[in-house]
């Protein structure tokens, strides 16, 4: 859900376990969520359309919608969407969003893709933007394949922070997590955007046997953050919202102080946007 990019902790907990207790902090503040969440770049849209060989009118089941971020958009082109999403809050905003854009036919269902029941008539794509990874990996290709009618196709977008932008900050703000979030591994820093792998998707997606090859595509996209704003995204993100509320705020005050102190109250983070799109044979 999307999350963002989940900073990489030592838990000791099982990963389903943690999984799905992280999952679940979306829908605690969706309109924080809504507000502070950005949206995909333009070209992506493009881009899927072409590769999934979607059209006006092409029936579109969305997995994790959120608040809308993707959901609008789609709709915007005439797809006709369903979008499910598991938490409550964010599913009322996503359906406000989507009838104050004056979007096309869309329908917002409250509910886990692991037990919705599929619908029979099957669809052209299936659409997952910064959420797929949340979904049981036991089951999440298997179902999304079983939704789509023969060459239909599975787009996955994830997203990752990687190196560049305001990059002094990233380095020092590490500081700030070791302090206050012990189980971050030290010294870690955004990757370069070449060195970030895609194959565990592939890999799965292929392990499954029901689609053929997976296209990429890749978008690098800088957005620049006030400080405040900087903080509503953080509050976003699963990793950061599951620390121990002295903990969190602890944090939060330590980035904002090295925001305001040190880079003017502005930073710019550099995100990598990937867009991966299998056809079910």
């Amino acid at each position: 859900m999307a999350d963002g990019t989940p900073r990489p902790r030592r838990d000791d907990r099982p990963a389903e376990d943690r999984r799905a207790l992280l999952g679940r902090t979306f829908d605690q503040d969706a309109e924080l969520y809504d507000r502070a969440r950005p949206g995909y770049p333009p070209q992506l849209y493009d881009d899927l359309a072409e590769l999934a060989g979607v059209r006006p009118g092409s029936r579109v089941l969305e997995i994790g919608c959120g608040t809308g971020q993707a959901t609008v958009p789609l709709a915007e082109r005439g797809y006709r969407i369903t979008a499910v999403e598991a938490g409550a809050n964010l599913a009322a905003v996503a359906r406000r969003n989507l009838a104050g854009a004056g979007a096309g036919a869309a329908e917002v269902v409250t509910a886990r893709f692991e037990s919705w029941p599929l619908p029979r008539e099957p669809f052209d794509a299936v659409v997952s933007a910064t959420a797929f990874h949340w979904i049981d990996p036991a089951v999440r290709v298997a179902r999304a394949a079983d939704a789509l009618r023969p060459g239909g196709a599975l787009a996955v977008v994830r997203t990752q922070h990687v190196r560049g932008g305001t990059e002094a900050f990233f380095v020092e703000v590490q500081r700030c997590y070791e302090r206050f979030d012990p189980a971050t591994p030290p010294g870690l820093v955004p990757p370069d955007a070449a060195d970030v792998d895609a194959s565990d998707h592939t890999a799965e997606v292929a392990r499954s046997g029901r689609f053929g090859p997976t296209v990429l595509r890749r978008y690098e996209q800088d957005l620049t953050y006030g400080t405040s704003a900087y903080l509503d995204l953080l509050r976003t993100y699963s990793g950061h919202r599951a620390l121990p509320h002295a903990a969190r705020e602890g944090l939060l005050a330590c980035v904002a102080g090295l925001i305001d102190g040190r880079h003017g109250g502005r930073v710019t983070r550099r995100h990598l946007v990937e867009l991966a799109v299998s056809h079910r044979r």
